[in-house]
């Protein structure tokens, strides 16, 4: 009996579904089922479901109580091998991979709907072109055809299979939801905003501040609009072309302060207010609705909500179930150590295995024991920091970890010289071909600054400079490749809990990030869960070596209290 099945569903919540053979195309005949919950959960048996969309199933079956083990989404393994076959931007959905193998027009893809804050429904009701089922058949088999054509077809079919198991965690962490407490929450707002007065405006504590600024300048000055406070820092006599806050601090002036204070309280009470509790947070949980894959580099983004920039003083809501705990584990120095697996320098990957820190390592060979110039080297290199003391930094890494700064030099080369640049397993960064030619290539032209698993920023990727180009590729396939191991990373702890009987959830993912919810007396279970998966994964993606993918865990009860 084959362990893969395909199934879609069909109108009045029924079920189509055949076996598949080995090459991908059916083993049997077609059925047809009234339910379509029944329909796969009466076939535990079955190793892998392939479906079109992860999306448009998963949360049904959910819904009814049925978990599948493995999947394979063809809508995101479309989006995959487009992207390796450097077509990125061309249209990914079901409907268009049919139209392609029959050289029929394609239709664009369908808008992605913005979320409904506290539906967990908008994000799972796309609107597909209909596909019929012996299409959809024809489109998985041809990608299995093309992940064989790939560079390195074994790596392909694993980050396909990563993604698919992504969607999965994603699909089950919306159901589950964040475990939020309202009633801190507003306590905090209270604390810091101060109460709000009738008819809406700013609460009183920005207020204040906006008064105290105003007063400053001589003049009211609306401090959330960027340009008044530049035209009132100018009418002073001084000149600022931003109000960042480092642009800020270099000024003197008493207006800084207040200011900066005011910036900071601004931004929680409109990405974390009162309004957003009011619209995210229901019976105690926060659904953010993960996209897993939404940056060119595979990080996860949300569709709303702001979950993957959570405050820290609005952690102080995130507070486990009576009995339960958060168990919260944080990759360490993930992207130097993927760098060493990828790289394959002896020296790097014997520095990234040993216990301990490895910054600390790093400096006792190459940097007198001096650990924040090997911090700075080792980031330099990843990020691009190769000028001024950066190029001697880099210059002492490059003589003791040769092969690693070489991997990277070689990823910002093919980016300057518009190849096209891949993680370790595949995942694709595509080509800029000239001025304006980066939004057809499907790179987003706002993307912002992202904060990395070592802290430091990368680079906004869509300009069309070269140089600044091959500083995001030399990025790129090392956080690109961080994002693909994260993925195993949460599938083999998907698949840990479940083995172990656990009544764990895993309940939010930041890039390097994990918690888990969990009754108290499971919770050291979980640890040792989480730590077993980062070393799993780290063996499948990137096969026996000495690099040890260590994690830093708290067990809380409040998310807060665990950094």
């Amino acid at each position: 009996m084959s362990d893969r099945w395909a199934v879609a569903a069909t109108d009045g919540g029924g079920a189509l579904l055949v076996p598949l053979g080995r090459d991908g195309r059916p083993a049997g005949d077609v059925r047809k089922e009234p339910d379509l919950a029944t329909a796969v959960g009466s076939r535990p048996s079955v190793g892998r479901w392939v479906w079109r969309s992860t999306a448009e199933i998963y949360p049904r079956l959910l819904a009814a109580g049925v978990r599948v083990e493995r999947c394979y989404d063809i809508e995101d393994a479309e989006s995959l091998l487009l992207g390796h076959e450097g077509r990125h931007g061309e249209p990914h959905s079901a409907a268009a991979a049919s139209a392609r193998l029959h050289n029929h027009p394609v239709p664009p893809d369908p808008p992605q709907r913005p979320a409904e804050p506290g539906s967990q429904s908008s994000l799972f009701e796309p609107q597909p072109v209909p596909v019929p089922f012996e299409d959809l058949l024809e489109v998985y088999a041809d990608q299995q055809h093309r992940h064989g054509a790939a560079e390195h077809p074994d790596r392909m079919r694993l980050l396909t299979a990563a993604e698919s198991a992504g969607m999965l965690v994603a699909a089950e962490m919306n159901g589950a939801g964040l475990p939020w407490r309202a009633d801190v929450h507003r306590a905090v707002l209270d604390e810091l905003l101060g109460e709000r007065y009738a008819g809406g405006g700013e609460p009183r504590r920005m207020a204040e501040l906006t008064d105290e600024i105003s007063a400053a300048f001589g003049r009211r000055v609306r401090p959330e609009l960027p340009a008044d406070v530049i035209k009132a820092f100018a009418q002073a006599g001084i000149k600022v072309k931003s109000t960042r806050r480092w642009e800020l601090e270099e000024v003197d002036h008493p207006a800084v302060e207040p200011l900066i204070a005011y910036k900071k309280l601004y931004r929680i009470y409109t990405a974390h207010g009162w309004g957003w509790l009011q619209d995210w947070v229901r019976a105690g949980r926060f659904r953010p609705q993960y996209l897993p894959g939404g940056t060119i580099t595979g990080r996860w983004v949300t569709n709303g909500g702001g979950a993957l920039q959570i405050p820290k003083v609005i952690r102080r809501a995130v507070i486990a179930d009576d009995g339960w705990r958060l168990v919260v584990a944080d990759a360490d120095q993930m992207e130097p150590r993927v760098l060493a697996a990828i790289s394959r320098d002896p020296g790097l990957m014997d520095v990234a295995g040993q216990p301990g820190d490895l910054y600390k390592a790093v400096s006792d060979r190459a940097f007198a024991g001096d650990r924040d110039m090997a911090k700075l080297a080792v980031l330099g290199a990843v990020y691009g920091q190769t000028s001024g003391d950066g190029l001697k930094n880099l210059a002492a890494l490059r003589r003791r970890f040769p092969r690693a700064v070489a991997y990277v030099d070689d990823a910002a080369r093919a980016g300057e010289e518009k190849r096209l640049v891949r993680t370790w397993l595949g995942r694709t960064c595509p080509p800029a071909v000239g001025s304006g030619d980066d939004e057809e290539a499907g790179i987003p032209q706002d993307e912002p600054e992202q904060t990395t698993a070592c802290g430091e920023f990368t680079p906004g990727y869509a300009s069309s400079n070269a140089r600044a180009r091959g500083r995001f590729t030399r990025n790129f396939v090392v956080q690109g490749s961080a994002a693909d191991w994260a993925l195993l990373m949460m599938a083999a702890l998907r698949q840990n809990l479940k083995a172990a009987g656990l009544r764990a959830e895993l309940v939010f993912f930041q890039h390097d990030e994990v918690i888990v919810h969990c009754p108290a007396e499971e919770a050291e279970t979980v640890a040792e869960a989480i730590r077993a998966a980062g070393d799993l994964a780290g063996r499948i993606a990137f096969g026996e070596t000495p690099v040890r993918f260590p994690f830093t865990t708290a067990v809380v009860e409040c998310y807060a209290d665990a950094k």
